[in-house]
């Protein structure tokens, strides 16, 4: 049998098709998206076919070319493998449990299964650079559970916050942040889901 026609398995085709709904409900046609994330038509074709799995690397440029990261698009594939899914009224995600990996300059954890609107996780860094800026349409709400956090939102303007503090900023916005002193951080970070 040929694998160039089969899925490799079934989270990779949940993967494949989340990534194709993330890219339809942003109105990018996949050469826009092969274009937006410097990877090849045909990969990214069966990648959403279920017929190739993405690097690290190239779920990243996957993930910010649809001003999304890669842990809400693991999520968002592993999700459906939860039972119920999203016809569950309740989601119970204990300590330890639900989605874990790479977030802006640190590591996530999803606090929620299923499709919800709002996706609500914790947060972990240490980084001391900003680094690039994010942009995505969804609105979201950052609040410092410990640490100080410089959060730079470009012309909206920067601010600095402490444990308890509490920012929102709209969908569009450019945000990026990192410790305000050397040392860890703790955020809970919710964010606005949209169709996809």
């Amino acid at each position: 049998m040929s694998t160039g026609s089969v899925a490799l398995d079934e989270q990779t085709e949940r993967l494949g098709a989340r990534i194709r709904s993330f890219r339809q409900a942003r109105g990018l046609t996949l050469v826009e998206l092969a274009r937006l994330a410097e990877l090849s038509h045909p990969f990214l074709s069966q990648l959403e076919r279920g017929q190739a799995r993405p690097s690290m690397v190239s779920l990243e440029r996957i993930a910010r070319a649809l001003g999304s990261s890669q842990i809400e698009l693991i999520a968002a594939a592993t999700d459906d493998l939860v039972p119920g899914g999203a016809t569950q009224r309740v989601s119970l995600v204990r300590s330890m449990e639900g989605p874990q990996g790479p977030f802006g300059g640190g590591e996530a954890r999803i606090l929620v299964h299923g499709d919800v609107p709002f996706v609500p996780m914790e947060f972990r860094g240490s980084n001391v650079s900003v680094g690039e800026f994010y942009t995505h349409e969804e609105d979201e709400f950052l609040h410092v559970v410990s640490g100080r956090v410089l959060v730079d939102l470009a012309e909206e303007g920067t601010f600095e916050l402490g444990p308890g503090d509490s920012i929102h900023y709209a969908g569009g916005t450019l945000h990026r942040w990192c410790s305000a002193v050397v040392g860890e951080y703790h955020l809970f970070i919710v964010k606005e889901r949209r169709a996809g």
